[in-house]
Formats: C-alpha cells, structure tokens, sequence
C-alpha cells in the first residue's frame, strides 16, 4: 500500500499543505527538529484550549452543570466547554441526572435497539510497538498467526452460523497484510457466503490508515464503516506510547479519517483508548476530532468506541494503566459524549464485563460486539483446543455467546438488532446524519430491527432465549404506533413465512 513508501516528514508536507486552511511552506515541514517544535500546533487537537478547560474552576459549578442538562434534552449537542463541565460533575445528585438525561437522548435518537456484531481477527503480526498491545513487534511471547483467504472464509462463516450479520474485520499493521488486493477477496469470499438465506451483509474494516488512492481502493469493496482509532489524543502520551513504527507519526493518523471522507468512504469510526491519558483530556480530544470532521464535511462520526485498557500479554501499559479508569468515570464518560454528539453510535467492547455493560446499555450505549474473540483463528478453534491467551489482542470481559447476550438484552429491555439496510438503501454518510440528527432514523430502524430480530429468533436463538425474546417481542410490536405497527407486522409474516433480509 503507498502508506508504507512515504518518508516521515513528506507525508506531513503532502497532506498538511492541500488542507487549504493550514498555510504552511514546504521549509516549515523540511526538518524533523522544526517538526519537533511546530507540530501540535497545526492538528486541530487544541492542547491548550482543552487544558484551560480542564483548569478551569467555574466548570465544577452545580448550577451550570444543571443548567447544561437541561439543555441537553433537546438531543441537539454540546459544545467543548459544556462537554468538559459535565466531565467535572462530582454531585450523585448531578450525576445521576447525568444518565437520566444520556439515557433520554439515545432513546430519542435510537429507541431501545442494541445493534450487534462480532470482530474478525484475521492476523496478529505488526511492525508497530505500541506500549498497551500485545499485538506489538518487539512481544516475542505473543504467537504470530495470520489467516488465509480460507481460514477467513471459515470464520465468517462460523459467525453466519451464529446468527451474526455484521463483522469487523480487523488486522495488525504489516506489509504481509498490506496488500489491498488480499483484503478484498477477503471481503469479497465473506459476502458471498450463504447459511440458509442467512449472509454477512455489513462488513465494516479497521485497518491502518491509507492514502487517499488507496482508500478508494478500499470503498470499492462494498465496505461499511472505515474504523481506526487515534487511541490517545494527547501528543506527548501518544509519541511515548508508540516508540517506533509507522504509527508513530501523529498527524497521518489524526487526519485518516479525512482522507477515507476525501475518498467517498462517507461513514467512519473513531476512538480513543482509554488509561493512556487522563479520561478528561482524552474525552475532550475524542469530542474535538467528531467537531472536527462534522464542521469540515458535514458528516460527524458514524459510530465512536469507548475501548478501556484490559490486561494483555507482555504488553506494559495494558498491564499497569497510566491513568486506569474507574467504572463510574467511565459511566461518565459515555454519558456525556452520548449528549454531546448525540448523532452517533457509541459501541462498546466485551473488554467490559458483564455487569458493567449493562449499566452502561442505560447511558448512551447503541452498539455492542457480542460472542466476540481477539486472536485470528479463535471462532473456529475452542478455548479448550488452543491457548487463545497467547494469540489475543487483549483480555476479554465478557465471554458470553452471541444467544447468551441477546437473551440478556430482552430480560434488560433492549431490543437486539441485526439490521444493515442502511447501506444498502443508499442512507450513508449526509443522508444518515440528516435522519440521525432529526432524529427520524427510528422510523425507519425499529421495522428493520425488528425483523432482523425475528430471523435470529427464527433461525438460531435456543429453546431457552426462545422463551425470554418471543415475549418481548410481541410487546415490543404491541407497543408500536399503530401505522409502524402495520408496517413491521407486514415484514415479520415475510420472515414468517421463510423470507430473508426483509428491510425498508
């Protein structure tokens, strides 16, 4: 891929300069001792405005951070500095209003779903060195593994069998996973399997961030969501992190997601990895980032994960977290960017346990990874036939099957979902946020959720999640307004009657 054959200094030179809003000469960028000095200085990432925030005594006040919530209701966002005023709520009076209102704004904008998926690993080799990844180069008690197109193949379809039909194809950073052309016979084989009428239909990609031709290249294969997080936003935390390897460079990572938008990728995710820094000052950069690229293109992030450092082997800052982050701080965390960009999905890992989850499904949480395993090879293979311990990317928390977590979300009151009519309905980046942002996107995704919903009871749910979900169902369709109601009624007796992929 062209990422790999541009040096350090020129990437900066060749992209900074065509952002006609950074008038930069070719000197400026010339040396590595005068990028040293300039650098933070032209990303967006404001250092300095969010430390003034951070420092900033009159944020604490209760009364401001009340009168914030208020506001909030109206599912519109908040701005940076409303956003780090709520990060300061320390009242249990406050804070509980905090995820009243958080809970309120999603149900605006989604409703009770819970969209589901799983990630596929499909190798664990990488030439980066990042500090909390057993992924990294120099962990020689990590087992190197990467998948054929057939091993792929055989996974995705596993997770077919499971009743999955999203995935997130994920990979470490390596010329021997660079080539483009092996991603997209991958992409291609995962689309073309068929389980019963029952199919991958979204395949979303989290890979190292490319140029701009080669983001194309990428669109070109059908994918959903481009994924990539900055994991921290703070400069000097994010050069201490990754010692060595192409994910050194800060501001070819921060300005990917322009370039998959330059591209035509019109959905994207972003995140930040959370312990590296302090929660606060990341948070506030994670905001920043979705201000960013809604300002710029009019299309915020499509989805933002709230991944917390976990456990993995040999890899030291996921072993002892700078800045762990307690439960309740990251309760806070999702609830405030739940109210700040209320547009987006928040997804969340089964980093998490599942108790935690749950609390967290009531702040803002719209999507969860579900059955999920991180070492390439792992779906097909048991935790008691290999050591999947020495192959993962990290410790998991949540290590429930797909039917375990969807029968716990009906006995907690959200509705499963496995729709991905979206992108097959042309309702991508604008057209999405203009349905989201109104939030009119129900209208058209609790019929979609529903009958995918009823496919999986269908199809794969067990006796026992049979007996939880089918009535949650019916009270669920009970529950519509009356013109929604006859609307879903018509597509469930399609899935009824043996139809598949039934969507508006």
């Amino acid at each position: 891929m062209c990422w790999y054959f541009y040096d350090k200094i020129k990437i900066h030179m060749v992209y900074l300069l065509s952002l006609t809003s950074l008038k930069k000469t070719e000197s400026n960028f010339s040396k590595e001792e005068n990028l040293k000095g300039c650098e933070q200085k032209m990303y967006f990432i404001d250092e300095c405005k969010i430390n003034s925030f951070l420092e900033d005594k009159s944020l604490n006040d209760e009364h401001f951070q009340v009168e914030i919530l208020d506001k909030a209701r109206e599912a519109k966002g908040l701005s940076l500095r409303e956003s780090a005023a709520l990060l300061n709520i320390s009242s249990p009076e406050v804070l509980d209003k905090l995820f009243q209102k958080a809970k309120e704004v999603k149900e605006i904008i989604y409703g009770n779903r819970l969209v589901l998926f799983a990630p596929l690993y499909f190798s664990n080799l990488c030439v980066n060195n990042c500090l909390y990844c057993a992924f990294r180069k120099d962990n020689h008690k990590l087992q190197r593994k990467y998948l054929t197109l057939d091993e792929i193949e055989e996974e995705a379809r596993i997770l077919v069998q499971q009743g999955q039909k999203r995935i997130l194809l994920v990979a470490g950073e390596h010329p021997k996973m660079a080539a483009l052309n092996f991603i997209g016979e991958a992409i291609n084989r995962i689309y073309k399997i068929n389980y019963s009428g029952n199919n991958i239909r979204r395949l979303n990609v989290n890979v190292a961030p490319l140029c701009v031709e080669d983001f194309r290249t990428l669109k070109s294969f059908g994918i959903g969501t481009y994924q990539c997080f900055h994991e921290t936003y703070h400069y000097e935390t994010y050069k201490k992190m990754h010692p060595d390897g192409p994910k050194t460079d800060y501001g070819w990572r921060l300005y990917a997601m322009d370039r998959a938008l330059q591209a035509g990728i019109d959905d994207v995710g972003i995140g930040a990895l959370f312990g590296l820094t302090n929660y606060k000052f990341e948070t506030l950069g994670l905001l920043s980032h979705a201000f960013d690229l809604d300002s710029k293109y009019g299309v915020g992030p499509h989805t933002i994960s709230v991944p917390r450092l976990e456990p993995a082997l040999n890899a030291p800052a996921a072993i002892n977290p700078p800045h762990a982050v307690d439960d309740l701080s990251f309760k806070k965390i999702v609830a405030v960017i739940r109210l700040a960009v209320p547009y987006t999905g928040i997804i969340l890992s089964t980093r998490e346990r599942a108790e935690l989850r749950r609390e967290l499904f009531s702040v803002g949480v719209s999507q969860i990874s579900a059955g999920s395993r991180t070492a390439p090879g792992s779906y097909k293979e048991s935790r008691e036939s290999m050591d999947e311990h020495s192959l993962e990317q990290f410790q998991l928390g949540d290590h429930r099957s797909l039917d375990e977590v969807v029968r716990d979300c009906t006995i907690q009151g959200y509705l499963p979902s496995f729709c991905t009519a979206c992108y097959r309905s042309n309702r991508t980046g604008d057209r999405f946020m203009e349905l989201a942002k109104s939030a009119n996107i129900g209208k058209i995704c609790l019929p979609n959720a529903m009958a995918t919903f009823k496919e999986y009871l269908n199809d794969f749910a067990s006796e026992e999640t049979k007996v939880t979900a089918n009535k949650f169902f019916q009270d669920e369709l009970n529950g519509l307004e009356e013109t929604i109601k006859k609307k879903t009624s018509r597509m469930i007796e399609q899935v009824d009657s043996g139809a598949r992929d039934v969507y508006l």
